[in-house]
């Protein structure tokens, strides 16, 4: 089974753009990120005509994330609320940003992490914060009996090598806070399954759209798939599939493919 994750960065824009990479691929299941769509509007049809079932959670021009599958996806959960109440989730429900589903024995959860914007602003603390309720969402889920994989765009560079140039302490996604808050997070018992195979610097899934980031190789590994412990040692491979970037008006991000 493949599983992939990738921030698409408008799924109208991009409707292409993943319809063609699904038929080059045939991933069992897709994770969207960054739609930017409403529901009612998201292009199920295009998708549906290539086999895959969608199940999405948008909102206008912002955020947004959807999964595309193969099978019918079993107790789809949309956002923090169900799993953790409206108490702890507070108002971090907003914003769409979170999906899951179960297929076969996984429960798959798909993440947009907010950017943060700056370290010390506003957005900075909004994004620390919406970390403790993803915490308290994932040790519910971890009671199940189920294997989790969990992927998304986490919006952090976990270590100096997944970027292509150490940044000060304060730079966004690259700071000891932030760093900090996902590495707790992973203790929960999910490992990189991508560092299980590919252990080098300079293996980006993001590229700016500016100072022709793409083509200098000037990125960052921000798009990341975490496995819970007896799905890590089932994972048989886990790439970075450069090839998207590199077509005609792209997402600024590339697909993580898992084979499990």
């Amino acid at each position: 089974m493949e599983i992939a994750t990738w921030n698409v960065n408008s799924v109208r824009s991009r409707q292409t753009h993943i319809c063609q990479w699904l038929e080059q691929t045939g991933v069992d299941l897709l994770c969207l990120q960054e739609t930017k769509v409403v529901d009612p509007d998201f292009p199920r049809q295009p998708f549906e005509a290539l086999g895959y079932h969608t199940s999405i959670s948008g909102q206008k021009s912002y955020n947004g994330v959807a999964l595309l599958s193969r099978e019918p996806l079993q107790d789809v959960i949309i956002g923090f609320t169900p799993v953790v109440g409206a108490a702890i989730a507070q108002d971090f429900d907003a914003q769409k940003r979170v999906i899951s589903g179960v297929i076969g024995d996984v429960r798959v959860v798909n993440l947009y992490v907010p950017n943060g914007s700056a370290v010390g602003s506003e957005k900075y603390d909004y994004k620390l914060g919406w970390f403790e309720v993803l915490k308290a969402y994932l040790k519910e889920l971890c009671k199940d009996d189920r294997e989790i994989l969990m992927c998304g765009d986490f919006n952090i560079a976990l270590e100096d090598r997944d970027i292509y140039m150490p940044k000060k302490p304060d730079h966004i996604m690259a700071s000891p806070a932030e760093r900090k808050t996902l590495t707790d997070v992973l203790n929960l018992g999910f490992q990189d399954v991508f560092r299980k195979f590919n252990q080098e610097a300079d293996q980006f899934s993001w590229w700016d759209y500016r100072t022709r980031g793409f083509s200098r190789n000037r990125g960052w590994r921000i798009d990341h798939i975490y496995l819970t412990e007896q799905l890590y040692g089932q994972a048989k491979r886990c790439w970075i599939d450069r090839e998207p970037r590199g077509w005609e008006k792209p997402s600024d991000h590339t697909p993580v493919i898992v084979e499990l």
